[in-house]
């Protein structure tokens, strides 16, 4: 038999064999890629992780009495109670025997607000946060703000919540004004806490920029992310990691965009709450989180208070879920 010529065609069996080898290391090389692919997947779900930073926050889940606006106070707070909840906000007006009353009067006495502090405590219900009510660059703003922070104090209320006009504010008299307010709050053993609400104060970065310069450990964030995604139209998930050092408190409120646009309850939206609170789970403060829109979208509100406590049962639930996930 004449021996093939080295540079002779290959015979039909080396073709084989050669495209056989060829489809083998082909083969490894994709199995090498799918499993450096996974190796980064994995490294970027470990990255997503909540990090320790130290120990778990001890997040107070409140509900507002906002919800319940359309019926008396009293309907709210036993409402709240049998929703499960422990803690509870202060906000801002009720209807009562068909007129519309405030909570409590921006100009009502300190004892009034002990007595309406005890009222909740009796109930079971500790009370965490209460609305200031004033824009912080109306001509008032000082003189309120100073008589709410003396109600807070009388009854036991940790924080005033103050946010800007949805046109925008003025910085500079914010920040004039909360260099004042800081030591009156910290007299009181109060917290000043200001949150997003459109315009130039509408980011949890803005509110943080403006507390960072006022420097006084009286006057911090709190972070509502619907109204980011509502006012703005931005994704509160890589703001509140700009200002999550200055939050002390969140407005909770989800928002969607279908099929109708608006505020909703947490867990009803398109807000990853998941990746919302772990910015702030381990930061070993005590940390209210006061649930201020807790309706399903779409759909109507219920017209009996019976309907309000179910979803602020199912707005407290969920939250619970979710923070025992983020601190497990």
């Amino acid at each position: 038999m004449t021996p093939r010529h080295p540079t002779s065609p290959p015979s039909l069996m080396d073709r084989r064999s050669f495209v056989q080898l060829g489809m083998a290391g082909l083969s490894g090389l994709a199995l090498s890629a799918a499993v450096s692919s996974a190796g980064k997947s994995k490294d970027k779900a470990s990255e997503e992780k909540p990090q320790r930073r130290g120990k778990p926050t001890k997040f107070q889940i409140a509900c507002m009495t906002l919800p319940y606006a359309a019926f008396p106070l009293e309907r709210a707070l036993t409402g709240i109670k049998s929703a499960g909840f422990r803690y509870v906000a202060w906000g801002t007006t009720h209807q009562e025997d068909g007129k519309t009353v405030p909570v409590i009067a921006a100009s009502a006495p300190p004892a009034r607000a002990k007595e309406l502090g005890k009222r909740c405590r009796d109930l079971g219900l500790e009370p965490v946060m209460m609305f200031s009510g004033i824009y912080p660059e109306h001509k008032d703003a000082p003189k309120v703000l100073r008589q709410r922070i003396e109600q807070a104090a009388a009854a036991g209320i940790g924080q005033v919540l103050t946010f800007g006009h949805t046109r925008g504010g003025n910085d500079k008299v914010w920040v004039k004004r909360f260099k004042e307010l800081g030591p009156v709050a910290r007299q009181n053993g109060v917290l000043l806490v200001v949150k997003q609400h459109g315009g130039n104060s509408g980011t949890g970065a803005a509110c943080a920029a403006i507390t960072r310069e006022v420097a006084d450990e009286g006057v911090k964030v709190n972070y509502d992310a619907g109204n980011v995604m509502d006012y703005l139209n931005l994704d509160p998930l890589p703001d509140i990691q700009k200002c999550a050092d200055e939050v002390r408190s969140l407005c909770i409120k989800d928002h969607r965009r279908f099929p109708k646009k608006g505020d909703c309850g947490p867990g009803l939206g398109e807000i990853d709450h998941y990746r919302l609170l772990a910015p702030v789970a381990f930061t070993g403060r005590t940390m209210p989180l006061c649930c201020e829109n807790i309706f399903a979208p779409v759909i109507a509100r219920p017209k009996k208070p019976d309907g309000v406590d179910s979803l602020a049962r199912r707005a407290r639930e969920f939250l619970e879920i979710v923070i025992e996930g983020l601190q497990a």
